[in-house]
């Protein structure tokens, strides 16, 4: 028993020193959170940005030729947002002819303007962001999927004009294909490239988001822009 006592001394005396030295390691692991969160500092989107995810995308799956189609010139974009703009201070400056546009627009199923985020609480929140922008006269709808039946949202396109759209990019490209959304009239596409949510992702960090996002760009939205009719912006 004497002999074991010195020994049984010695394991407290280094369960106690490692209880000590434990809170050293934690503050060390703080530190270094800090340090990666310092880096990781927020940076305003520009169109390479799009265009390299787009490629990156698409690479293994489509031939040179069909990738070279992807490509959208510079004049295909509208200046991104610097990361200082609200929503309508930001569309107040890509778009300064908006109340004309709003004025002439006459044609049902059609939009001027599609504003694609990541959700619907996220569109929701948009289009509340939109009130100083969009003037009295703009009509605003909501493309997503909650609470909404595509049916019923194909019959409101129909009854009368609509200005702007503020969705998802499933539910925009879902209405475009049953020919309930029109792009006859659409002047700009806005992507919310820099909203991050809660999870600190953005539009184009979320993996089902992000391949609706660029098939919608594929088959409706680069066609449309490399024709001169549409402008893309990065908010």
């Amino acid at each position: 028993m004497s002999q074991d006592a010195p020994e049984h001394n010695i394991k407290r005396k280094r369960k106690k020193r490692d209880e000590i030295t434990q809170p050293a390691t934690v503050k060390k692991s703080k530190k270094k959170i800090s340090a990666v969160l310092a880096n990781s500092a927020p940076k305003p989107a520009v169109p390479a940005d799009l265009q390299n995810m787009i490629i990156q995308h698409f690479k293994n799956e489509r031939s040179v030729i069909e990738l070279e189609e992807l490509k959208l010139p510079d004049s295909c974009f509208l200046q991104s947002n610097d990361l200082t703009h609200t929503l309508s201070s930001y569309l107040k400056q890509v778009c300064p002819k908006w109340v004309k546009l709003c004025k002439n627009h006459t044609e049902k199923k059609s939009v001027l303007m599609l504003i694609i985020c990541s959700s619907a609480l996220r569109a929701l929140e948009m289009i509340r962001l939109l009130t100083a922008f969009k003037g009295k006269d703009c009509k605003t709808f909501k493309l997503f999927a909650k609470h909404i039946k595509v049916e019923e949202q194909i019959k409101w396109l129909t009854k009368g004009v609509i200005h702007l759209g503020v969705g998802t990019p499933g539910r925009i490209r879902n209405l475009i294909e049953q020919d309930g959304l029109s792009l006859q009239s659409l002047k700009y596409v806005i992507l919310d490239w820099n909203w991050h949510d809660q999870k600190l992702r953005r539009l184009m960090d979320i993996p089902e988001v992000k391949q609706e996002t660029l098939k919608l760009l594929e088959t409706s939205i680069v066609p449309i822009c490399k024709s001169g009719s549409v402008k893309l912006g990065l908010f």
